[in-house]
């Protein structure tokens, strides 16, 4: 996979980021911030909410959600939905895909140019494609046991 260029987050340069996204950069805003882009990694809200009270002990869970979905709303983030249970956050807006490791739990990118797909269904009339997401499951083969 070619190497995607990563940014070394602070939380001042993150405080910029949410304004550029529309969002006024809260104390908290900006530490659920921080536990997404310092991290590079695909975190479920509660994973967000441990990471942020380690260092800060205020935030509720209503705090995470609420923050979680304006940045949601504002396209700061993606959301990767694994299975109904199961939801991560993912900081990369970039357009790739996610393999998930159905043993471990780990999500983990996978870089658009190495999947092709033909044969898209034709569109609605008036209607336009907002984006596609493609998750491939994988579990450790009978033989690998």
């Amino acid at each position: 996979m070619p190497s995607m260029e990563i940014t070394q987050y602070t939380r001042d340069n993150l405080a910029e980021k949410l304004r550029t996204h529309g969002i006024n950069p809260t104390h908290q805003r900006i530490e659920i911030a921080f536990a997404l882009f310092s991290r590079h990694e695909h975190l479920s809200a509660d994973q967000v909410m441990a990471i942020v009270n380690t260092r800060h002990s205020e935030t509720s869970k209503a705090t995470v959600y609420n923050t979680l979905n304006l940045f949601l709303e504002k396209k700061l983030i993606r959301e990767v939905i694994v299975d109904p249970n199961k939801v991560f956050y993912d900081p990369n807006t970039e357009p790739h895909y996610h393999m998930y490791d159905l043993e471990s739990g780990r999500l983990t990118d996978i870089d658009a140019t190495e999947v092709r797909i033909t044969g898209l269904p034709t569109l609605p009339s008036g209607m336009v494609t907002e984006g596609m997401d493609i998750i491939i499951r994988v579990r450790p083969s009978d033989a690998a046991h």
